[in-house]
């Protein structure tokens, strides 16, 4: 077996051994949020300025599960990142205060990537979108289609602003050095301009730029932080 396979095979076990603590936490935090969840909706709804509707008996129920298990996911991202960089540290030899500040800066921009997309793209983008109707044609919004939209935005934005310590941990394992990141500045604008036009709300440029400045913001952001840990 080579050492790629190992390294893999080292970090399925690793997860392996997490999953019921991630399930139970996940059955937990879902049973928790559900007894509040329409307190939550009705948040959301107000933060949004958007009146919902539903079209089949099970949609409502469905909503409320979805929001339930979107802010479940949300509220246990520390203990989803720590297994995950404690999966990742014994095949790559990872220090325990390596894989510590990982967990700290993963949470951190995971929740700052999530609130930019829930307090700025999102009223923007769905402003946008709604721009579109007329006297004639009026939006009836279903009210799972909507909690859906917002927790898939809101999730990715946190996962997608994870980019510098994704970029610290590659250049750590040597997989992609600071080099290929210094030299390649100009496939990442073009990467991160696809990534923005996929994960917005809308297709005007105004809204990839919320998106695509910060992203790359971030990814250079990476190049300092490698310098200045002296990683090459």
């Amino acid at each position: 077996m080579d050492t790629t396979s190992q390294r893999l095979a080292i970090i399925i076990k690793d997860l392996r051994r997490a999953v019921l603590a991630m399930g139970l936490g996940l059955l937990l935090g879902c049973l928790g949020f559900y007894s509040i969840s329409s307190q939550l909706l009705a948040a959301i709804q107000s933060h949004l300025h958007q009146k919902l509707a539903f079209f089949t008996v099970a949609e409502p129920f469905l909503a409320h599960v979805t929001v339930s298990l979107a802010m479940t996911i949300f509220s246990i991202m520390p203990m989803l990142s720590y297994f995950l960089w404690r999966a990742l540290a014994k095949p790559f030899t990872l220090s325990r205060s390596l894989v510590f500040w990982f967990v700290i800066f993963s949470c951190f921009l995971f929740y700052s990537g999530a609130a930019f997309c829930y307090f700025v793209t999102l009223p923007f983008g769905i402003d946008f979108l709604l721009d579109f109707q007329t006297e004639q044609l009026k939006p009836v919004i279903s009210i799972s289609a909507f909690v859906s939209f917002v927790s898939i935005f809101v999730l990715a934005f946190g996962l997608i602003f994870e980019l510098p310590i994704f970029m610290v941990f590659m250049a750590k394992i040597q997989i992609l050095p600071r080099a290929i990141f210094e030299k390649n500045r100009r496939y990442a604008v073009l990467v991160i301009s696809i990534i923005a036009a996929l994960l917005t709300p809308t297709p005007d440029i105004f809204n990839m730029l919320l998106m695509g400045i910060p992203l790359y913001m971030l990814y250079e952001l990476g190049i300092v932080v490698l310098k200045l840990l002296r990683i090459p």
